[in-house]
């Protein structure tokens, strides 16, 4: 493969892991529903013991995603990371209490005791997906940096990356995010727990569902629309970066696969909405967790080709990153190719290990027999 194809290849990589991530935040939305669905004490251990089994898949997959930009395209990185600190950091924050609350929340001696922890739940589930959905917002938005011609990252808000959450559409990518993952959060916890003992939470479940959808529908159609109205970030023939009118809508008719996965995203979340919703049916996350990976995978190749510029500046247009300045050499690219192919080993681990956790739905004698978190 010439040079190109691997720096196409590899952001097509980070973007699959990056999508599985945003799929696996129904670990996430799950936590934010707690204090509304569980209404006893064994409802709130159903949940918090059922979401514990995911979460260490989630965080691990964040850290993937990470280390895969890292490898693969280390300026973006650089850039990111070194500049728009506060923002990744406090998504950092927001992860690291959400690995302590689960593993110290029902420990004896807990001196902060177990509202506290479930508090750091909700706001990784709340802040830190907001977060999230504001610094992806970015790649349409653009950021405030300029590099110098030795790539010294200098930011110009001294926000450093939080200004983010103060566009319009970041934050309605955001709120997307948060509802949606509330939506998934619902679906796996009516897949995933027995409610022979518990049947009202379950119908808390299913409304739960259907309304975290329909509010997270306004969101959705405000980025969708100012994704096909606005100008983008493109790379001219001369190589220099400009502002284009409707570039990514240009960037759908240039590449129809992506108007398909989108369209047939939405679809698939839609019907596990309405199979959860309005049948006895437990099995609405599968389709609407396919859906919501095609919808991010969607989000997250837009921006990227079709001479288009993934991560653009603001301060200074010519400062931008497309896949093709931001790269590894095409050493390192080569070699992480061969390394990528154990993934579909690594996928079938995490599938085998997913199924045995799952192999039967939790129930009350489970965690009153042993309560993991």
């Amino acid at each position: 493969m010439d040079y190109s194809t691997l720096q196409e290849l590899w952001w097509l990589i980070c973007s699959i892991i990056g999508a599985f991530f945003i799929f696996l935040m129904f670990v996430q939305g799950g936590q934010t529903l707690l204090w509304q669905i569980a209404k006893t004490k064994n409802e709130k251990s159903l949940v918090i013991n059922s979401l514990g089994r995911k979460w260490e898949i989630t965080f691990t997959t964040l850290v993937v995603f990470g280390g895969s930009l890292f490898a693969s395209f280390p300026k973006f990185y650089a850039t990111s990371f070194g500049g728009a600190y506060w923002v990744w950091i406090l998504i950092l924050f927001t992860f690291v209490i959400q690995a302590v609350s689960f593993e110290y929340r029902t420990k004896p001696n807990n001196f902060l005791g177990a509202t506290v922890y479930e508090t750091f739940l909700f706001i990784n589930g709340s802040i830190g997906i907001l977060l999230i959905g504001a610094a992806v917002g970015t790649f349409f938005t653009g950021s405030n940096f300029t590099l110098s011609e030795f790539n010294f990252v200098t930011w110009q808000h001294s926000l450093r990356g939080l200004e983010a959450a103060f566009s319009p559409f970041n934050l309605c990518l955001g709120f997307f995010l948060v509802f949606n993952s509330r939506n998934l959060g619902a679906m796996y916890l009516i897949n995933n727990i027995d409610f022979s003992e518990t049947p009202d939470m379950q119908a808390r479940l299913r409304k739960a569902s259907l309304m975290n959808f329909i509010i997270s529908l306004p969101f959705l159609l405000y980025v969708l629309v100012c994704l096909l109205m606005c100008d983008g970030f493109g790379v001219n023939n001369d190589g220099q970066i400009a502002m284009i009118s409707n570039k990514y809508l240009s960037n759908f008719l240039a590449n129809p696969i992506l108007l398909i996965c989108l369209l047939l995203g939405l679809v698939l979340v839609i019907f596990g909405v309405f199979k959860t919703a309005f049948t006895e049916s437990c099995k609405g996350i599968w389709s609407a967790g396919a859906g919501t990976f095609l919808v991010g995978l969607t989000v997250l190749l837009l921006p990227a080709y079709n001479n288009t510029s993934f991560y653009p500046s603001k301060s200074d247009l010519q400062s931008s990153l497309t896949i093709y300045n931001a790269s590894s050499s095409p050493y390192t690219l080569m070699v992480m190719t061969y390394v990528a192919l154990c993934i579909p080993f690594v996928i079938g681990y995490i599938a085998y290990v997913w199924k045995a956790m799952d192999n039967k739905q939790l129930t009350v004698n489970d965690i009153n027999n042993k309560e993991a978190y």
